[in-house]
């Protein structure tokens, strides 16, 4: 019997009876999302002055006003994780990583530069987000600049690509 969670969320089990496969779906997985999900509904989100209100009293050290600013942006987190599925870590993942980009967001956040909290959190999320697929979805890790030129390669070549209506050539 062989387990896969595919992009969907699902566990699927492959057993092979008689000499047939039979693939069945664990809904634990969609389950867990679906859970999650739910108790992140119920925090309200922030207005613009409660955000500058709770931004100084963590800069004060208050655990509380701390916990009350992730707690009030997880959707935030979860609206940005959608956008990275199928590029090969499950959605809880993407959604872990991201919650690490919302907490260092928290520590670092600026009140009085005047920008909206989600604004100064999107960048850090995203940016571990990223970071996260970076590293966990190669067979061969390969170091985070590298992978960004790598990547800023095949855009370009993609880009030249569409100019040209052909594949680009090496010294293009």
């Amino acid at each position: 019997m062989t387990a896969k969670i595919t992009a969907s969320g699902f566990v699927s089990t492959t057993q092979k009876v008689a000499g047939k496969s039979k693939k069945t779906f664990d809904r634990s997985a969609q389950d867990a999302t679906r859970l999650y999900l739910g108790e992140i509904g119920f925090s309200p989100l922030l207005t613009a002055e409660e955000e500058v209100y709770y931004a100084r009293r963590v800069h004060r050290g208050d655990e509380a006003a701390r916990k009350r600013m992730i707690e009030s942006n997880l959707r935030l987190v979860v609206k940005i994780a959608r956008r990275y599925m199928n590029r090969g870590l499950p959605l809880l993942d993407l959604i872990e990583e991201g919650n690490l980009g919302l907490i260092h967001a928290v520590k670092k956040f600026d009140p009085e530069r005047g920008f909206r909290f989600s604004t100064y959190a999107t960048w850090w999320i995203r940016q571990t987000i990223e970071r996260g697929i970076m590293n966990q979805t190669r067979t061969i890790r390969l170091p985070i600049h590298v992978i960004k030129e790598i990547n800023s390669y095949l855009r370009s070549a993609r880009k030249l690509a569409q100019q040209l209506d052909r594949e680009p050539e090496l010294d293009e």
